[in-house]
């Protein structure tokens, strides 16, 4: 028994310090999701897979909702209170309008690959026209 007691230490152990080392060495989602976005060229996305297609048509959006948000700050800095209370209302009922749509819209192919290729042009599309109307 004297004998078993640090054997089975010592296998504890090591078989710890394997499955740590197993497991530090997967990449973990948020690892290959920058890997992803470093390799991919959006300049021509019909010529890549369907993952990098959704994905690049989630950057694009991104980068749209980015510039909205640019615009409507600048708006509400030149707005008198009253104005900006309302712009406030209407943006939040726009929102909610855009992303209702932009699912139903996308819902054609609901569960599908393409789903989220559908619904992330959408996004881009609206958003690109709101800014436009804000501006």
């Amino acid at each position: 028994m004297r004998h078993f007691l640090p054997v089975f230490a010592s296998i504890l152990t090591f078989s710890s310090l394997a499955t740590s080392s197993l497991t530090m060495a997967l990449p973990t989602p948020e690892i290959s999701r920058v890997l992803l976005v470093q390799k991919l060229d959006c300049s021509n996305p019909e010529n890549l897979p369907q993952q990098s297609m959704n994905r690049c048509a989630e950057l694009s959006y991104q980068q749209a909702d980015k510039k909205l948000n640019q615009v409507y700050k600048q708006l509400t800095a030149k707005l008198e209170a009253p104005r900006v209370k309302k712009l406030v209302a209407a943006q939040q009922a726009w929102i909610k309008f855009r992303d209702a749509s932009c699912k139903f819209e996308s819902s054609e192919v609901e569960g599908g690959t393409m789903e989220p290729l559908l619904f992330y042009g959408c996004l881009t599309r609206t958003t690109k026209e709101r800014t436009k109307s804000l501006q």
